[in-house]
């Protein structure tokens, strides 16, 4: 058996640190990720979104000269696009940080 963990010039220590240092990452990013928020919108920002980096929906704002009772489809297909288009954002957004974090490995389980 090898010595030290070196297993044919694979250094099983140093790999566990770097993992470790990998973790300790993901997590600070995770965190910071629910701090960050994108905005989205839909009909000319006539309805607006705020979207966290965990996909959290944080607001909905709707310009009061949109709301018509006589076409209540309409306000719902752009609340609809405006979620849509913020959740979208949001994804994108997580996904460029944790490729920074990870160097661009896949890490399943990491829950963004």
């Amino acid at each position: 058996m090898a010595r030290g963990g070196n297993f044919g010039g694979f250094d099983m220590n140093k790999l566990a640190r770097m993992t470790q240092d990998l973790q300790k990452n993901v997590s600070k990013m995770q965190d910071e990720l629910k701090e960050r928020v994108v905005e989205a919108d839909a009909g000319s920002g006539m309805v607006k979104v705020q979207v966290n980096g965990h996909r959290e929906l944080l607001s909905i704002k709707i310009a009061p000269d949109i709301v018509d009772k006589s076409d209540v489809a309409m306000l719902e297909d752009l609340v609809l696009v405006a979620v849509q288009n913020g959740m979208t954002k949001a994804k994108e957004m997580a996904d460029t940080e944790m490729n920074k974090v990870t160097g661009g490995m896949g890490m399943p389980g990491l829950g963004i």
